[in-house]
């Protein structure tokens, strides 16, 4: 199997999505499964902030996402969700996209993303993009447009052969990444993998970075900074004092850091704590 799914402990990813009843490979259960991971698995670089490397071996994964309630980025999400859709007996196929957002250049092929076959067509499906990022699958095809919960999403044919994801904002469409439908292996999110958690010029080194999708609000903590986007686009922010830190990142992220690794946390990246 591409993806270890038949070594994935299915009950307790089950367990940590909360999820109860049967699954089996079609479409209703591909959108449950993945409103459900994103629900419960929040996007986060803390092992990078705390001086770890991002190991992306199955076990590895499920005792950090599963055992513990603790998130990922990118990688560790879709590689997760991969080997259970594995298990369950979808055909899956990884692909990679440039992310798009804010940027003024050309980015690197740095995100993974997933092409999913299910009910006899093929699905976008990605868990791991963190705020903006879908709640459910879409079809995986150009000049598709969605409604999830509060947001809409689209797919755009850019040219021949690269899609486009958006998000509506109150500005109008905004790209969020673009890819193609060649084939990636585990091996390729390795080396991307080794770029993004430890390249000087990966965003992801600088500083903590937590995210939530949910159907009626966009959830970050960008450093210090906790931000919450509603759908009309107003912005609520504050600061987050170090002493909340730790209650902030379980209440509204879900992540439970040791005493260990919060006072670490806040020595490394919060100045003057």
């Amino acid at each position: 199997m591409t993806w270890n799914g038949e070594e994935l402990d299915i009950e307790a990813y089950f367990a940590r999505l909360g999820h109860t009843g049967g699954a089996k490979p079609d479409l209703d259960t591909l959108r449950l499964l993945h409103r459900e991971h994103v629900a419960a698995i929040p996007f986060e670089n803390l092992e990078m902030m705390l001086g770890r490397p991002v190991p992306l071996d199955l076990p590895a994964l499920q005792q950090k996402m599963l055992h513990k309630r603790r998130g990922g980025y990118c990688y560790e999400q879709n590689l997760l969700f991969a080997a259970a859709l594995e298990h369950i007996g979808f055909d899956v196929t990884g692909l990679a996209a440039r992310v798009r957002v804010g940027a003024s250049s050309t980015r690197a092929v740095t995100h993974m993303v997933l092409k999913v076959e299910a009910d006899g067509e093929a699905w976008h499906c990605d868990v791991g993009f963190g705020a903006d990022g879908l709640l459910e699958p879409i079809p995986l095809r150009g000049g598709v447009e969605t409604q999830q919960g509060e947001w809409r999403f689209g797919l755009r044919q850019e040219d021949e052969d690269v899609l486009v994801l958006r998000t509506w904002s109150s500005g109008g469409w905004f790209d969020l990444y673009a890819y193609t439908q060649e084939r990636r292996l585990p091996v390729d999110y390795v080396v991307m993998n080794h770029y993004t958690s430890t390249h000087p010029k990966s965003s992801f080194i600088r500083r903590p970075v937590v995210q939530r999708a949910a159907p009626e609000v966009r959830r970050r903590l960008v450093g210090d900074q906790l931000t919450v986007v509603h759908p009309d686009g107003s912005v609520d922010e504050r600061s987050v004092p170090v002493g909340e830190l730790r209650d902030v990142l379980d209440r509204e992220f879900g992540i439970e850091l040791d005493a260990d690794d919060s006072a670490e946390l806040i020595r490394v990246h919060y100045a003057g704590a």
